[in-house]
């Protein structure tokens, strides 16, 4: 006790009230906040690398060997299934990285091409679900009333019809093509955004903002662009990025029933049919595009899951 009356316990240092006001470090914004979140997620990084290599690859894959996808040699094939008598004459060597299939054409640029229209056309469906579902989903929910109700039996009736219906019909009016698997990929592909952006409006116009904006006669146009849309864009990108790897997925199977892009174009669900075709003669043909396909697949997803962590960290609970 006698060392506490010698010294004090506390000193008195005054306040600065200029030095308590300033703020050490920058505030940050929503999306550098995002973006440190999401950084932080090294398996959201690594699928990010693998992404970007993968597409790296399909575009420069090709030009990585002479052999064209499109060029058939069937008399070089004969000639090797005659002289090694043997199945894996047609797999990997140094001059056919990915080996040849059974028309001679070279694997190694088949599956690049074929990664690189997968992507286009995932990327390309998701976009368009994108758009079309933020678009009737915010028109539905910010007017409401009989316009939400049509707008929302339509969706269900366009729900309750089997997928593959959609598929063939477009198939057998249109046929094969690049541009009838995108429109059979988008025609109920953005349905789910709608119901998601629908129920971010109907929880977000009813806001002081938004009152504010209609009391002050703003355009519904505007309200849409200037604050409701960008309010809604977290789980726009979130959900955006999941329909990635379901366009892909949904391509795939398309292609894997036959009713996929039309030859010569090629994409890895044709590639992996053909390869369930010759897979106990020659299995390379179906591992090598299941391989990239799973390792593109997952890392989409996981690139998914670390945005949705990052926009809403409470959605990881």
């Amino acid at each position: 006790m006698d060392d506490l009356t010698k010294h004090k316990l506390y000193e008195y240092v005054g306040a600065d009230t200029a030095q308590a006001e300033h703020i050490a470090k920058p505030q940050l914004s929503y999306v550098r906040d995002v973006a440190r979140r999401f950084l932080s997620n090294r398996v959201a990084v690594i699928s990010v690398a693998v992404l970007v290599l993968i597409a790296l690859m399909a575009v420069i894959g090709p030009l990585m060997t002479s052999y064209d996808y499109r060029t058939t040699d069937v008399a070089s094939v004969s000639e090797k299934l005659a002289s090694e008598k043997g199945r894996a004459a047609l797999g990997p060597d140094s001059e056919h990285w990915f080996g040849v299939d059974t028309l001679g054409r070279d694997l190694w640029a088949r599956v690049w091409i074929g990664t690189r229209y997968s992507l286009l056309i995932g990327f390309a469906a998701a976009l368009v679900q994108a758009l079309i579902g933020v678009l009737i989903g915010c028109i539905s929910g910010y007017f409401g009333g009989m316009v939400d109700v049509i707008i929302m039996r339509a969706v269900d009736i366009m729900d309750a019809i089997p997928y593959l219906i959609y598929v063939i019909i477009i198939m057998i009016v249109l046929g094969s093509g690049f541009m009838p698997i995108l429109l059979a990929l988008t025609l109920t592909g953005w349905l789910s955004m709608a119901r998601l952006v629908r129920g971010q409006i109907l929880a977000l116009k009813s806001e002081d903002y938004i009152l504010a904006a209609r009391n002050l006669d703003t355009k519904p146009v505007r309200i849409m662009l200037r604050h409701l849309i960008p309010n809604c864009m977290g789980i726009i990108i979130v959900s955006l990025s999941m329909a990635i790897p379901s366009a892909i997925f949904s391509e795939a199977f398309l292609s894997f029933l036959g009713i996929g892009l039309s030859a010569p174009l090629t994409s890895l669900g044709q590639l992996i049919s053909t390869g369930i075709r010759e897979m106990r003669n020659y299995p390379y043909q179906l591992v090598i595009p299941s391989a990239v396909i799973s390792l593109l697949m997952l890392s989409l997803q996981l690139i998914g899951d670390g945005l949705r962590d990052a926009v809403d960290p409470k959605l990881r609970k």
